[in-house]
């Protein structure tokens, strides 16, 4: 094999599809209002007290002018039209022209949990109800992780490599993480990476609270008469994550193609940290993420002192807030107090595979600007006395490094050191 170029790897620009909106423009503006893209489940009937997702508004896919009934009609994976609509999103945003000198050095790497799950629950009602020549022989490509990409491939005309991460929760990141490293090896000038998650659907709702990870809202909980407060990273009364469906894609770039196709980078890919827990499917292990915190700052060249902040995972669970800010608290020592730490999840909720994207591109949006989105609903743990949790409202904050953590079901890290420019 040839030597790697060791070339740098810059972000471009990006796209998204969250709870706060169907763009990453109405994303970003309801970010730094502090509002929250919650609401009682409407994708379907749930009966479960784990009623409050985050759905994308106004989510319809016959809006876009790629796409016409019969192609709704069989692309019924969601994930496939929402990663097409975002992939278009995050190019033009870039500026970068796919051409014939561009495209074949263009790679799409989408990631996420759970793939076309909707698509096999349309499959299975046909298959009891209407009989087994009623499912749809579209059924195995809207389950196939890597179609998302292939058929953005097909819209935009890039011819790169294309696959899917499968990380869980931390497939965005590792995306992301993969892309940098083939376009610093040389496989590629540009990758389109990230994540999309269309998970909204009864049984997968119900999994999540039966084994206790969403929360349950009763009438005494906050969130009972205001979902908006149902994410709560960090807090005193944190009760479990929020289920949510999105989209997110950055486009990464090679530094010496950013002259010669006219893109302004916005932030630097400088490390990453991948690990595994080796310790149980759910249940975090703290050995091995603090290890890929370590690792992803070491490949970024950095030392702990020089991360001036960090973008937790932050799902607001009981356990996996603890473990994160435990880990945290052990590789900063007391300097953990003086760096500000903030979870998007408050917001947006768990997104699942496609969470570390969407957390990126705010995060690098917010760093450009001076900002730090915050974790709203707070309500200060004392056991967590020692993190400065950035509370409810943004802050303004000049940095030039942050980290982002990303962890999954099955024992995946990716840690990611970004910096900006």
């Amino acid at each position: 094999m040839k030597a790697p170029k060791n070339r740098r790897v810059f972000i471009v620009g990006y796209g998204a599809a969250t709870p706060l909106g169907k763009t990453f423009e109405k994303t970003w503006a309801n970010a730094v209002q502090g509002k929250a893209g919650f609401r009682k489940v409407t994708r379907c009937k749930v009966q479960s007290l784990s009623d409050v997702v985050g759905e994308i508004p106004d989510w319809n896919p016959m809006e876009f002018d790629f796409i016409d009934s019969k192609e709704a009609y069989n692309w019924n994976a969601d994930f496939v039209i929402l990663t097409m609509a975002v992939c278009k999103e995050a190019l033009e945003n870039s500026g970068l022209e796919i051409n014939q000198e561009t495209g074949p050095r263009t790679a799409c790497l989408i990631g996420s949990a759970l793939n076309g799950t909707d698509s096999y629950r349309i499959a299975m009602d046909n298959y009891i109800n209407h009989g087994p020549f009623k499912v749809s022989p579209y059924l195995l490509p809207n389950l196939c992780a890597n179609l998302p990409s292939g058929k953005a491939s097909m819209l935009l005309g890039f011819t790169g490599p294309i696959f899917s991460p499968q990380g869980a929760c931390a497939s965005g990141n590792y995306a992301i993480g993969m892309g940098a490293r083939m376009i610093r090896d040389g496989d590629c000038d540009f990758v389109l990476a990230g994540g999309a998650e269309t998970c909204i659907i009864p049984e997968i709702v119900q999994g999540f609270s039966n084994m206790l990870a969403t929360i349950n809202i009763t009438p005494k909980d906050r969130a009972y008469n205001d979902p908006a407060q149902a994410s709560r990273p960090f807090s005193i009364d944190r009760k479990g994550m929020v289920l949510s469906e999105g989209a997110g894609v950055l486009v990464l770039a090679a530094e010496e193609m950013l002259t010669s196709c006219g893109l302004t980078p916005k932030a630097e890919v400088l490390g990453v940290g991948m690990t595994s827990d080796a310790y149980h499917f759910t249940k975090p292990n703290p050995e091995t993420i603090i290890r890929s915190i370590l690792q992803a700052m070491d490949d970024a060249g950095l030392e702990p002192q020089d991360i001036q902040y960090v973008n937790a995972h932050g799902t607001s669970t009981r356990k996996g807030d603890l473990a994160e800010a435990e880990c945290l608290k052990s590789i900063f020592g007391k300097k953990i107090g003086k760096i500000p730490v903030s979870s998007n999840k408050s917001q947006i909720g768990h997104t699942l595979g496609a969470s570390a994207a969407i957390e990126a591109a705010l995060s690098i949006e917010a760093m450009q600007n001076g900002l730090i989105l915050p974790t709203i609903n707070h309500i200060p743990d004392p056991d967590l006395g020692y993190m400065d949790v950035v509370p409810n409202f943004v802050r303004k904050h000049d940095y030039e490094f942050f980290l982002s953590n990303a962890f999954g079901f099955g024992g995946t890290n990716c840690c990611i050191v970004f910096k900006g420019v």
